[in-house]
């Protein structure tokens, strides 16, 4: 059963505004937006003087490793490590075990999240070689997109058959996402490299062997695919400034572009320096190169970029204390995504404003999600609450992702995210969980 909420005094950040207001929530949705709605009677009241009330996260890219790889994450972990952060929906890839490239393997995950995910959720069906039938009969009205692995990455799913990929990107009739790194490239640099430093390579390699060169072609091969046939095409994890250029920041609204981009936070925060003291903490693909960070931020203020996510990708810890060669790909950061935008936000980087629409707004408008998104009169209630006077020390005792470490361990964000509202519930309050109430699956207005 939803809740009737009632948060009062908060500074609304909402399309581009700041605005003092009293929100009214009833069966799930925003009821009402206003001043001195205090006179409205419910028994849940948030007293959000002097607090920042934001869409909740919506986060287009997220592993939560289940069914197959449980003993490094659940979507049960995952999704309450995303709430407590303030993503209030995700989207999860195909590359779990199985990997979801069957209708029915992909139904399976949406079981599972009916049943014990306390965000909103949606799964991409995956592609490869040999699944084109199964791809196209997507229902693009309850799921997200079809993922392509254009490079090879955590599982084995490498669509590298032109005549393959030529024939999706021809006919599949919703959003593509890909991950882009051009396999020969990088498989080419493996080999060198690993003639050079044998088993003994340096965690600073990574960024030499997953290089600039390895993302600019696949990027650019998948949007002169996509320009070709016509296709809705969303390219994830950018993690270079040599790509930037590939896409366009013209004022048309994002529901009406055919190419759009996604930037993660991890290629916002580090850069290749911080390999000497994280090491494989870090070691991810698109790998965090040198010298990036600073112009990918520009990209995404200047709308060269659409979205911001997280590529959340939970390995154990005992996983990644193994060499270069054996450490898999990927780290840890649902949690604290928002953090890091209001941390740069408090470094005078990025408006409030911006990171509502880039975490919010924009990728609700990029996938086409229901009434979501937006604090809007008639929208659900997806809302996230901040105090940006109040602080969030990085512990692992403060973690709940499964895997139970994270890159920004020791890390003081100058942020809390007191409260998180999913679908109309308080799912999160002030550290602690309500799991009474499940997320809903998104639904797609295409």
């Amino acid at each position: 059963m939803s809740e009737t909420i009632l948060i009062l005094n908060a500074l609304v950040v909402n399309e581009g505004k700041i605005t003092p207001a009293d929100v009214f929530i009833k069966d799930g949705f925003i009821e009402q937006i206003g001043s001195n709605l205090s006179h409205l009677k419910t028994k849940k009241v948030i007293d959000a003087t002097g607090k920042y009330l934001l869409p909740g996260v919506i986060d287009d890219q997220v592993h939560f490793r289940e069914p197959g790889l449980t003993h490094k994450a659940t979507i049960a972990t995952e999704a309450r490590a995303a709430v407590a952060g303030g993503t209030t929906s995700f989207m999860e890839m195909p590359n779990t075990v199985p990997n979801a490239l069957t209708q029915a393997l992909l139904q399976d995950k949406y079981d599972i999240a009916s049943q014990t995910s306390i965000a909103n959720y949606s799964f991409f069906m995956g592609a490869s070689n040999d699944n084109y039938d199964e791809a196209m009969r997507t229902d693009i009205k309850n799921v997200c997109g079809l993922k392509i692995f254009m490079g090879s990455s955590t599982g084995n799913m490498l669509v590298d058959d032109k005549s393959v990929l030529t024939r999706i990107f021809a006919n599949f009739p919703s959003l593509i996402a890909t991950h882009c790194e051009d396999e020969a490239t990088v498989k080419a640099n493996l080999a060198k490299y690993k003639e050079q430093y044998g088993d003994n390579l340096p965690h600073d390699i990574h960024p030499i062997i997953r290089n600039e060169e390895a993302c600019y072609k696949s990027s650019s091969m998948a949007i002169e695919l996509a320009k070709k046939h016509g296709t809705r095409l969303h390219i994830l994890h950018i993690s270079t400034a040599d790509e930037i250029p590939l896409f366009s920041n013209s004022p048309l609204k994002i529901r009406s572009k055919n190419i759009t981009s996604e930037v993660c936070v991890h290629h916002l925060w580090f850069d290749a320096d911080d390999y000497k003291t994280l090491g494989n903490q870090i070691k991810c693909n698109p790998a965090i190169k040198h010298g990036h960070r600073e112009k990918l931020l520009q990209a995404l203020l200047d709308d060269h970029f659409d979205v911001i996510a997280t590529d959340h990708a939970p390995h154990t810890w005992e996983e990644k204390q193994q060499s270069y060669w054996q450490a898999p790909a990927g780290l840890p950061l649902v949690q604290h995504s928002l953090n890091v935008m209001l941390e740069f936000h408090k470094q005078g980087k990025i408006s409030l404003e911006k990171i509502a629409q880039k975490m919010a707004h924009s990728v609700a408008d990029c996938f086409e999600i229901d009434r979501r998104g937006y604090i809007r009169e008639g929208y659900w209630a997806d809302l996230v609450l901040v105090d940006l006077s109040d602080k969030t020390l990085v512990t692992k005792d403060s973690l709940y992702a499964k895997c139970g470490w994270s890159p920004f361990e020791g890390t003081e964000f100058g942020s809390k995210i007191t409260h998180t509202i999913v679908s109309g519930n308080i799912a999160f309050a002030n550290g602690k969980f309500d799991e009474v109430n499940k997320g809903q699956r998104l639904a797609f207005d295409r």
